[in-house]
């Protein structure tokens, strides 16, 4: 004989969702400010600014409302740099070819996921 109870309690388990894990970073994560990203690439922090407010960075605040940014801002800040410097584009336009080398970035890895490789070198 089956118990009706733990059939209905095995089927609520099957369609429970699974509770949401929270995660908590052991070391926390650097943070750059506005002048230490200006001084290591170079760029003016009005223009990083800039930058932030048109999407091409991304930027966080911090407690006290001041811009932060994850370590690997200046290296996008020098891939503006050279997107502008070397093709002559335009802050929006350096915004689509930034969108598209991602997509490109993204469909290559999945194509070495998949274990077929492509033999052209990142384009930036």
């Amino acid at each position: 004989m089956s118990d009706p109870h733990a059939e209905a309690r095995q089927a609520s388990r099957l369609t429970a969702p699974a509770p949401a894990r929270v995660r908590y970073a052991i070391v926390p994560v650097p943070r750059l400010s506005l002048h230490t990203v200006a001084r290591r690439s170079g760029v003016h922090p009005d223009l990083i600014r800039r930058f932030v407010a048109l999407g091409l960075v991304d930027a966080e605040r911090d407690s006290a409302g001041r811009l932060v940014f994850d370590p690997t801002a200046p290296a996008v800040l020098a891939r503006i740099q050279r997107l502008r410097t070397g093709l002559c584009l335009n802050y929006a336009s350096i915004g689509l070819v930034l969108d598209l080398l991602d997509r490109i970035s993204l469909l290559e890895a999945a194509l070495r996921g998949r274990g077929t490789r492509s033999e052209t070198p990142p384009w930036t």
